[in-house]
């Protein structure tokens, strides 16, 4: 169960970094929508749901959360178009961060949000340097809609007892972003080799993992998951120097080890609910 997270994280990971390769295509947005819209149609297809007897209740929650799926894979895949993988991922951390924090009041979780904090400064001061901060500014704010994510996936958890509202949530997500991704893409997201890759990455970052850690929940512990996804940063960090060829320099490799301390320790000591499923950017 364990090296089905671990596959699963490595999945959405190198799903990303291989996002990037068709950015000078069709763009961020355009490679979001490709991602978006194959991994919507595979759920839909697994999952079937019934939509003429969902509830009120059931439609809101499910276009709630496909909107804020919209604009985090939107803000994700513009601020990787700027920066580093493996920076991206580290600074959207602090949403699952935020939320692991906020319902605490235990001293000991403030050593926690300090690391945090110092590991993104550290990488913030590298990217500033270099006078870059839009990438900074879309990956937090990814950061920000990914807790937005956590809160309303444990609605959605309870207003469906099957998968089926993971499924309209991606649909509504790829309609969200389908005027941004034409715009930006136009034609040229039907190129059979531009469209082979957005399928691929579509299924690397949300179909396989969602399967894969589907599976591992069912008997893996939440603490034992957490810790698991603290090492998302550093495998995001390997695949963009795997596959885009990003250098890690000594600060960047201090401030990603310090969010995944944060993020290990913040799980170690959590008693929230289970995480969401890892089908965010």
């Amino acid at each position: 169960m364990h090296l089905l997270v671990l596959v699963s994280i490595g999945s959405v990971q190198f799903g990303a970094a291989w996002a990037t390769t068709i950015f000078h295509r069709v763009g961020p947005s355009g490679a979001c929508l490709l991602r978006l819209a194959s991994a919507s149609v595979v759920l839909l297809v697994l999952t079937r749901p019934r939509w003429r007897l969902l509830s009120r209740r059931q439609w809101l929650t499910s276009g709630a959360l496909g909107l804020v799926l919209a604009g985090m894979n939107l803000t994700f895949y513009h601020a990787i178009s700027h920066i580093p993988l493996g920076t991206a991922v580290t600074i959207e951390f602090i949403g699952p961060l935020l939320v692991a924090l906020a319902g605490s009041r235990r001293v000991l979780d403030l050593l926690w949000a300090v690391l945090a904090t110092v590991g993104i400064v550290a990488l913030c001061h590298g990217i500033t340097q270099g006078g870059d901060a839009t990438g900074l500014i879309f990956a937090a704010i990814a950061g920000l809609l990914w807790a937005c994510y956590i809160l309303l996936q444990a609605q959605l958890g309870r207003a469906f007892s099957d998968s089926s509202g993971l499924a309209m949530a991606m649909t509504v997500a790829a309609l969200a972003v389908l005027p941004l991704g034409v715009g930006a893409g136009s034609v040229k997201l039907l190129v059979p080799v531009t469209l082979g890759i957005g399928v691929a990455v579509g299924m690397l970052s949300s179909a396989i993992p969602y399967s894969l850690e589907l599976r591992a929940l069912r008997r893996l512990s939440t603490t034992t998951f957490g810790v698991l996804m603290s090492l998302e940063p550093a495998v995001a960090a390997l695949s963009g120097a795997i596959v885009l060829g990003q250098s890690i320099s000594v600060r960047d490799a201090l401030g990603i080890a310090l969010v995944s301390v944060a993020s290990l320790g913040s799980s170690l000591m959590s008693r929230a609910a289970p995480e969401p499923l890892n089908i965010a950017p």
